[in-house]
């Protein structure tokens, strides 16, 4: 699942989101918005969550045939800009156990 996204490759860019969102919000300083998942326009690179490809592979197979990640299994995103430089640096993270 592993793949490059770059910032530039998104239909909706951040800016624009938030214009759109503020036509019927009340948006101020320390306002979130989600935009949900933002994956590569050519699947063959990648999904940016597996719910996403589970519904993709339903509806191309009839069911899903990836499965949930589980404890031990790990997951790495990093972002590029069109200079392929990193925006925020790589997240490297493990499932683990509750404590």
């Amino acid at each position: 699942m592993a793949s490059r996204i770059a910032a530039w490759t998104c239909p909706l860019r951040a800016i624009q989101l938030v214009a759109h969102a503020s036509q019927t919000r009340n948006l101020r300083a320390s306002s979130i918005v989600g935009s949900g998942t933002i994956s590569n326009k050519d699947a063959k690179r990648g999904y940016a969550c597996i719910a996403e490809k589970r519904c993709l592979e339903t509806i191309e197979h009839g069911r899903a045939q990836t499965g949930f990640m589980k404890f031990g299994n790990s997951m790495k995103i990093e972002m590029f800009d069109e200079e392929d430089k990193s925006i925020f640096g790589a997240i490297d993270q493990a499932v683990g156990q509750p404590e």
